[in-house]
């Protein structure tokens, strides 16, 4: 008598993208590349746009169209399969069903979701607000909780975390938004105060982006105003940082079962054509790193200490890339951690890893397994 047996399902990977942030666009792009990459013989995908007003949205499992073309950005709106409605994930950890509802129709199980793939970057996504709610919902995700979000989002708190275990970072200066809306000359003095101990050009960025957006590099008093208003269309609080001269090295950290490790780090090398790596240098005119960076054993050692330290100092999980300044004196001052780093074709990322022996689709399910190997909660 033969059984009937039922082969197990593949675990279904939920990847959500596009989000209320600035970086929509880069989210989308990301996102592209990775469903191009996941192992569909491996998994079943679940690709969940949210567009620029918050909505959540089956989407096309369409990478071709997520990608920059003729310098034009991709958005979910263009990727929906429906104008309305939307889909929604429960927050009860003993139901992992998303359901897609539409107006005067019943709403339609699309069955359970194992993990979610969160390519999200900035606010709204990156800084521990999806990560809360798929904790509420017990669905484990790919990437750092809700804590270490939330501090590698904001760099201020992030940078104080840094220098209370140690590690070198360069000096800087913070202006809330109250005191911005409040007596706009006395923050404007205190930025004038800094760069007299520090020197011009200053660096005025937002304290919560990402992408290079909203950054301005200000060379003296007459352009402060502009680059204020600038990073504040981006992020009410804002971040002044002095000019670090030195060679920009970036590093990546992956979790392994045995605990974290570092990539061969990566050279970003001076952009001809821009003030600094901004935006258009990355995403648009496609500036493109050096790896490994040609800065020998000794210092390639060092910075890969501390990525893996900064990547513990703020309890990250899954992955990080590391941002470091190399100084004229030789040492090393960090930057900056991405706990979501991009994903695109040319993201230094994925091309550390590459250089390091692990391949694009292998990085990806690695960063998957970690995450179905993750409980959700406190741990």
């Amino acid at each position: 008598m033969s059984e009937n047996t039922q082969s197990p399902r593949k675990p279904r990977v939920a990847v959500v993208f596009g989000g209320r942030s600035s970086e929509h666009a880069i989210s989308v792009v990301t996102a592209g590349a990775v469903l191009r990459a996941i192992d569909r013989t491996k998994y079943d995908v679940l690709p969940i746009g949210i567009t620029t007003d918050g909505r959540w949205a089956l989407t096309a499992d369409a990478p071709e169209r997520m990608a920059i073309a003729d310098r034009s950005l991709p958005n979910v709106s263009d990727l929906v399969e429906s104008r309305e409605g939307g889909v929604v994930l429960s927050v009860d950890p003993a139901n992992r069903e998303v359901v897609h509802t539409e107006p005067g129709s019943v709403p339609k199980a699309l069955g359970e979701v194992d993990v979610v793939f969160p390519m999200l970057h900035g606010p709204y996504g990156e800084d521990g607000t999806l990560q809360g709610l798929l904790e509420l919902s017990g669905v484990p995700y790919v990437g750092a909780g809700v804590l270490a979000s939330a501090v590698g989002q904001d760099k201020e708190y992030m940078k104080r975390v840094f220098t209370s275990f140690g590690l070198p970072v360069g000096p800087y200066e913070v202006i809330r938004p109250r005191e911005w809306e409040q007596n706009p000359a006395a923050a404007r003095k205190k930025i004038v105060e800094f760069a007299a101990d520090h020197g011009w050009p200053l660096f005025v960025k937002p304290a919560r982006g990402g992408s290079s957006m909203g950054i301005t590099k200000v060379d003296d008093l007459s352009g402060l105003d502009e680059a204020i208003e600038e990073a504040r269309r981006h992020d009410p609080k804002i971040l002044v940082e002095s000019l670090l001269r030195g060679r920009e090295i970036e590093c990546g950290v992956l979790e392994f079962e045995d605990g974290p490790r570092a990539s061969v780090p990566a050279e970003i090398p001076p952009v001809t054509d821009h003030d600094f790596y901004d935006f258009e240098a990355k995403y648009i005119d496609s500036a493109s790193g050096i790896v490994p960076a040609p800065i020998g054993d000794e210092a390639t050692a060092e910075v890969q200490r501390l990525a893996v330290a900064a990547y513990e100092a703020v309890s990250c999980e899954g992955l990080v890339r590391a941002d470091f300044f190399l100084t004229e004196d030789g040492d090393f001052v960090i930057n900056e951690i991405n706990t979501m780093p991009g994903f695109t074709p040319i993201s230094m990322y994925p091309r550390m890893w590459q250089e390091s022996g692990v391949s694009y689709p292998e990085l990806v399910d690695r960063l998957i397994q970690a995450a179905l190997n993750r409980s959700t909660g406190l741990r």
